[in-house]
């Protein structure tokens, strides 16, 4: 179908791979259980665009000539882990304020969690890299049209990140309001989000 070979196997690739935790899916969670539902799924939406972004880019063979000069490649994984770890100290430095109505989500936070995540999603350059070993495994030589394929094999991707990103968020936002009172819970959950994004950043400085 579609050129695709052996479906089942790179479903099942898929779903592992994303289930896999990493920077992205906690940064929808965190948004979704300190700020709520339409943060959450606005930084979704940040991951969705930034995913598709990396796979364009896997597809047109920017992942090549990343490989071909190894320097380029190196300035943007430091500058990536340095985003992470920024990430990671504001929040282990946040000071979380009850909820009120005025201290409710607004549509600024709603942007800002967009263009976080996308931010997230781009710096992970080896998704590049990932992703053009990853498709072109499951892509039949002989079939004439290959854009089709590749476009087939990203969406199977984004509709499987879409579904578990949605349940990430609605177990969230269904945290959220039991720490809406609860500050010291959303003082702990900062300072273990906080420290696992540095994590993230020392990890991907170092690899």
């Amino acid at each position: 179908m579609f050129g695709i070979t052996d479906l089942w196997t790179y479903l099942l690739g898929t779903v592992l791979i994303i289930l896999m935790p990493g920077p992205n899916s906690l940064f929808a969670l965190t948004m979704a259980s300190t700020r709520g539902r339409k943060a959450g799924f606005a930084a979704a939406a940040g991951i969705i665009v930034g995913d598709f972004i990396l796979m364009l880019a896997a597809t047109l063979g920017v992942a090549s000539l990343m490989k071909a000069n190894p320097i380029a490649f190196d300035v943007i994984r430091y500058l990536g882990a340095t985003y992470l770890m920024y990430i990671g100290v504001r929040a282990l430095l946040a000071k979380p304020q009850p909820d009120t109505p005025t201290n409710q989500p607004s549509e600024n936070s709603t942007h800002k969690a967009f263009r976080s995540a996308l931010g997230i999603s781009l710096i992970n350059v080896k998704a590049i890299l990932f992703f053009m070993a990853f498709f072109p495994q499951f892509v039949n030589p002989n079939y004439p049209h290959v854009w089709h394929t590749f476009a087939a094999l990203g969406l199977i991707v984004q509709l499987v990140s879409i579904s578990y990103l949605t349940l990430l968020i609605l177990l969230g936002s269904s945290l959220s309001r039991r720490l809406s009172a609860k500050i010291w819970l959303k003082t702990v959950l900062n300072k273990l989000v906080g420290t696992l994004f540095v994590s993230f950043g020392v990890r991907l400085a170092l690899n």
